[in-house]
């Protein structure tokens, strides 16, 4: 994918995720402060507004995931903000230069970008939040730099998704959940699951071409 596609394809990622706002709210509800799906609405919207933007011209596909996440910091805000903004600042770091995404550059962004998630927050798989989805789709794309991103994405999306149901089996140790202790079980983090569909939404765009 060169950088326009990647543009089309986190235009569309957003599009989705503000969609998914309901979902994400009423999964925080239960775990949370409530609020997680309402920043992510805000921190997407955000980024619409920014691709719409015919004076955003990054340089390179490295570039462009920097300012994705400097925008979900600054118009998200709270923990969501920080760790999504995060992930797409590292991962976007890691890349800098890179004109094409394929499978190994992609897995390097989800790598680097967990690595600097673990260091702003030291959350670790199995910590019940966002990082046992991302993890688990670093894993995978680690073993699928072989194949094409279009046969590789479904696979990541997938294990993504596969992270965010164990999290039902966990017992949160962040935030507000982590005050709930064993009231989590049977409950999926919310911050996980929204990993989990900013993959699939990637994984739809471009299965969609």
């Amino acid at each position: 994918m060169n950088l326009l596609q990647v543009r089309k394809m986190m235009l569309f990622t957003a599009q989705r995720m503000i969609e998914s706002e309901p979902e994400l709210t009423a999964l925080d509800q239960i775990v949370g402060d409530g609020d997680h799906g309402i920043g992510m609405k805000r921190g997407f919207a955000s980024i619409i507004e920014l691709l719409q933007d015919e004076k955003f011209q990054p340089t390179d596909i490295g570039d462009f995931f920097i300012k994705i996440g400097t925008k979900l910091m600054t118009s998200m805000g709270g923990a969501s903000g920080a760790i999504f903004g995060t992930l797409f600042r590292t991962g976007g770091k890691s890349i800098v230069g890179t004109m094409e995404l394929n499978s190994e550059v992609f897995a390097k962004f989800l790598n680097d970008g967990w690595q600097g998630v673990y260091q702003r927050g030291n959350a670790e798989p199995g910590d019940k939040t966002m990082v046992d989805a991302l993890s688990a789709a670093s894993k995978s794309a680690n073993e699928l730099t072989h194949l094409t991103l279009n046969e590789a994405l479904p696979i990541i999306a997938k294990s993504a998704m596969e992270g965010a149901e164990k999290t039902k089996q966990m017992i949160a140790v962040f935030g507000r959940a982590k005050n709930l202790g064993d009231r989590t079980i049977g409950h999926m983090d919310p911050g996980a699951v929204s990993m989990a569909f900013i993959l699939k939404y990637m994984n739809d765009y471009i299965h969609m071409q």
